[in-house]
This record gives C-alpha cells, sequence and structure tokens, in this order.
C-alpha cells in the first residue's frame, strides 16, 4: 500500500531521489519531510494514545450534544407558551446545540481516518499530491491529511 503513493508522487518531478527517500518510512514505520528525525515508537505511541483519546472525549460530547437537543426537541413540542421572545431563545440554542453536534460528528470522522491512516502505515502522507506531510505538522495537528502546500493551495480554490 504504502508504495503505491510514493510511486504516484514521484512522476515526473525533477527532485525524484529526494521525493522517494523523504516518503520512505523512518524506523518509526511513517513517513518524514527531509531533515526531520524518524518518528519513534514512542512518538508513534504517544499520536495514537492522544488520537484515541480524543475519540473518547468527541464521542461523550456527541452523546451530551444529542441529549440536549432531545431534551431541546421534547420541549419545544408543547407550544403551550406563546412567549416569541422564548420560542426565539430556544430555536437559537437548538441551533447551536445542532452546530456542536455536527462539528463533533465531524471532529469524529477525521480522528478515526487519523487512526486508520496511523494503522495502515499512511499516517502524515499527504492525501492529495502523496509527499509526506511533516512530523512536526502531524504532532500540532494529528488529523491533518494535507501537507502545508496542499492546504495552502486547497484554502486559496475555496
Amino acid at each position: 500500500m504504502g508504495t503505491k503513493n510514493s510511486v504516484a508522487a514521484d512522476d515526473g518531478a525533477a527532485a525524484v531521489p529526494t521525493a522517494r527517500t523523504a516518503a520512505a518510512p523512518g524506523p518509526g514505520g511513517l513517513a518524514v519531510r527531509p531533515g526531520e528525525e524518524p518518528w519513534t515508537p514512542e512518538e508513534v505511541a504517544a499520536a495514537r494514545t492522544e488520537l484515541t483519546s480524543d475519540v473518547a472525549r468527541l464521542n461523550a460530547e456527541l452523546a451530551a450534544s444529542e441529549a440536549a437537543l432531545a431534551g431541546l426537541m421534547r420541549d419545544s413540542g408543547g407550544g403551550s407558551s406563546g412567549d416569541d421572545a422564548d420560542t426565539g431563545s430556544k430555536n437559537i440554542t437548538r441551533e447551536h446545540e445542532l452546530a456542536l453536534a455536527a462539528n463533533a460528528r465531524e471532529m469524529l470522522e477525521q480522528t478515526e481516518r487519523a487512526l486508520q491512516r496511523l494503522d495502515a502505515g499512511t499516517y502524515g502522507l499527504c492525501e492529495n499530491c502523496g509527499k509526506p506531510i511533516g512530523k512536526a505538522r502531524m504532532q500540532a495537528f494529528p488529523r491533518a491529511t494535507l501537507c502545508v502546500e496542499c492546504k495552502q493551495k486547497q484554502e486559496r480554490r475555496g
């Protein structure tokens, strides 16, 4: 699996040897950028622990948001108050809870994908160009899927 990404990233580039050696996993099994130290087993374990902890935290946040939403939906069903300000306030609260739940769900999906990439040995490889994202970037933002260059291109387009 890992060789497919490094081969696809190399076609036609002037710095083919550099790209190949940069994408080659180090002793930690994960790719690093030129000049970076290889991932140590301890660093890989720390990344896995952080991601696993995030999954548990996000599941708890999602459960709390869904419980709050269920309560808000139950409370809004009566319609007995007739107070427009109260109804508006409840609608704003419900919209806020919906946004929180959607954000937690998206972060949970990203975190689970990061764990899958870690298991597959593709953690730290850009999903767009196949080059290493960079160990420092992965440690700062463990759910990163794009290298800085591809992320900047994406942001300019969107």
